[in-house]
């Protein structure tokens, strides 16, 4: 039976960049996976506590914008289909399967805050974490129990709270984000000041 090697790579991009693209790119090359998504949560619980969120739909379209052309590195709508909150132990055990190994890949932020997760037991049975390190940027201190992979990414100092700010700013964001994101969030009004 042949097995095939999956990278999960969540987040709420909001909006998604290059610093992304890398990470993804980087992790499929590092570990030798078949294919990485890139899921765009539908209702990021820990992130609508504190501000408006764009709307998902949104966000998936830029997302395909960023993805577009670059192969085995694909957008997932999985969380955005699902109503209520996004929980990473339902999309890992939605996409579950005898013949698949999942890797989940964290940043800092992310693996530091594991232990907050919803159902974080059942995480760690269902896929391999995968941290990103970044040259340069010491790793926090990580949850004890988990048998880490750990992949080198370029550093890219770019944020998604930094290019928001920009955007609403009508700051360049060439270079930062691909031009098919650019376009889409021009098309679609995001990041203005009204919004």
């Amino acid at each position: 039976m042949t097995v095939e090697r999956v990278g999960v790579f969540g987040g709420t991009f909001d909006p998604p960049h290059n610093g992304h693209l890398v990470v993804a790119a980087g992790v499929r090359q590092a570990l030798a996976l078949d294919r990485v998504l890139v899921v765009v949560a539908g209702e990021p619980w820990q992130k609508v506590a504190t501000g408006p969120v764009t709307p998902a739909l949104d966000r998936l379209e830029m997302v395909s914008a960023l993805l577009d052309g670059v192969e085995g590195v694909e957008p997932s709508d999985i969380e955005v289909r699902r109503p209520g909150p996004s929980f990473t132990a339902d999309t890992l055990a939605s996409l579950r399967a005898p013949d698949r190994v999942l890797f989940l890949v964290l940043g800092f932020d992310a693996a530091a805050a594991l232990p907050t997760w919803e159902r974080v037991d059942e995480v760690r049975e269902l896929a391999v974490p995968v941290l990103v390190d970044r040259p340069g940027i010491e790793a926090p201190p990580l949850p004890g129990g988990w048998a880490w992979e750990r992949v080198d990414v370029p550093r890219l100092d770019i944020s998604s709270t930094d290019l928001r700010r920009r955007l609403r700013s009508g700051l360049p964001v060439e270079g930062l984000m691909p031009p098919g994101v650019i376009s889409c969030v021009g098309d679609r009004g995001l990041y203005s000041e009204a919004t």
